[in-house]
């Protein structure tokens, strides 16, 4: 790996993709410490602290994960990627349910994908205008904070201001997503936010530091044995998340042969690579963001009853843990659904002539696929189930913070090495055209031609 990586900066155009990258991300780090102006840093910053410690997570938590810590401590950057993350997954259900933008994206090619992305843009600039509102009044409410006044001049200025700074950032990041993918290493919009997870990692570090106090024995709560339990299930846990996404089966497909004048075309064959986790961590997403509606809204009301069902639906309790699997897992299948259409890839292989040796083109080929699909994503919803609710089991277990278990599966696992895996690959490509040796592939190093 070591040689691999050496060998990445011997490659000029590599080279600068790489410098790129993480100059974009550095900028986009830097607006996560600029403050949004006219607001109680501190107090918002020990507001957030209790209420994730009261509550055990809200929806603020999760859209503070996508935001590098920017929401917790009220940047430019506070909204984040999300609002570009919720842009594209509406203008997805939207080309199911719209005949017109499904024929753009079927039959428009190039330049269809480019006016959907155009689209996409225009609705992320939306939803920050709209998510900026609202946090712009909830920072003016006193009562949200129990009687704190987090603005200092509340009023329609500071409205105006918190809606051009959030709105803008979150153009910004947009930008900055897309400057990557075209100028750098790896997906720009994944690549910022595994950039704002991996920032948590010094803090995490620091708690186990604290925890393990290897200066002070008396002051231990970790024993070394812990230790190096948490970094061989560290090991397993991740091997078992790549495991998983890479795990595929392959549907071999023939393609007919032929004659068109004096040229043979088709007659090759190949695979369609079924993914077992094809959601990837869609699912995660979602049913966080319906079972932390109630603490969230418990969080900033006095409802005794929304209180209640915050309690029944808090971390740790089987309510919980048993509500959460089954979201996880319909939604595994809903997301399925919509991302893989059985129909519409059947149609395509009669259309160029491809078969499923045993299964007859057309309706029996799409009837196959649903059935296949229905199978292996069973497994797959099961394990990103398991692998979401091992961060609390592992917390209460070791008595260690959220945010050290948070590591150990969850959303923040998921995608970091779903994309370490994508961006590994790209860089692969670019050694493996050069003939030099990748990360993913093994042997000496291949000549020069």
């Amino acid at each position: 790996m070591l040689k691999a990586l050496a060998n990445s900066f011997k490659i000029p155009e590599l080279r600068a993709r790489i410098v790129v990258t993480l100059a974009l991300i550095a900028v986009y780090r830097t607006g996560d410490f600029i403050p949004l102006p006219g607001i109680d840093g501190q107090a918002l910053r020990e507001f957030f602290d209790r209420i994730s410690q009261q509550m055990g997570g809200t929806l603020f938590t999760v859209m503070d994960l996508f935001s590098g810590g920017g929401l917790s401590q009220m940047t430019i950057f506070a909204l984040g990627i999300m609002p570009a993350i919720s842009a594209s997954i509406i203008m997805q259900l939207l080309i199911v349910v719209i005949p017109g933008l499904e024929q753009l994206a079927k039959e428009g090619g190039e330049a269809g994908r480019r006016k959907i992305n155009q689209y996409s843009r225009y609705l992320t600039v939306v939803l920050g205008i709209l998510q900026a509102l609202f946090i712009s009044l909830w920072l003016e409410n006193p009562a949200s904070f129990d009687g704190v006044q987090m603005v200092q001049a509340p009023g329609w200025g500071f409205r105006m201001l918190t809606i051009i700074t959030l709105a803008s950032g979150t153009a910004f990041i947009m930008w900055l997503g897309e400057q990557i993918t075209a100028m750098g290493v790896g997906n720009g919009m994944s690549i910022l936010i595994t950039a704002g997870i991996l920032s948590r990692l010094p803090t995490a570090v620091h708690q186990m530091f604290i925890l393990a106090s290897p200066g002070s024995p008396a002051a231990r709560q970790i024993q070394p044995a812990t230790l190096v339990l948490m970094a061989v299930m560290l090991v397993g846990v991740v091997l078992a998340v790549i495991a998983i996404t890479q795990g595929q089966r392959r549907i071999p497909v023939q393609y007919a042969r032929r004659v068109v004048g004096r040229k043979v075309y088709g007659g090759q064959a190949t695979y369609i690579p079924i993914r077992v986790n094809h959601a990837g961590v869609m699912p995660i997403i979602f049913a966080q963001s319906i079972i932390l509606f109630p603490a969230t809204v418990a969080g900033f009301t006095g409802i005794a009853a929304v209180r209640q069902a915050a309690d029944w639906l808090s971390r740790g309790h089987w309510l919980y843990t048993l509500m959460y699997s089954g979201l996880i897992v319909f939604f595994a299948y809903f997301y399925t659904a919509i991302a893989f259409n059985p129909v519409d890839v059947a149609d395509n292989m009669k259309k160029f002539g491809g078969f499923i040796p045993g299964i007859r083109p057309g309706r029996p080929t799409a009837e196959f696929f649903d059935r296949l699909l229905t199978r292996i994503t069973l497994p797959g919803a099961m394990f990103l189930a398991l692998i979401a609710v091992f961060p609390d089991a592992v917390g209460r277990w070791l008595k260690i913070p959220y945010l050290v278990a948070s590591f150990f599966g969850g959303t923040s696992l998921l995608i970091i090495v779903g994309v370490m895996l994508d961006t590994l690959r790209q860089v692969e490509s670019f050694l493996l055209m050069r003939n030099y040796e990748g990360f993913l592939t093994h042997g000496k190093l291949r000549s020069r031609r």
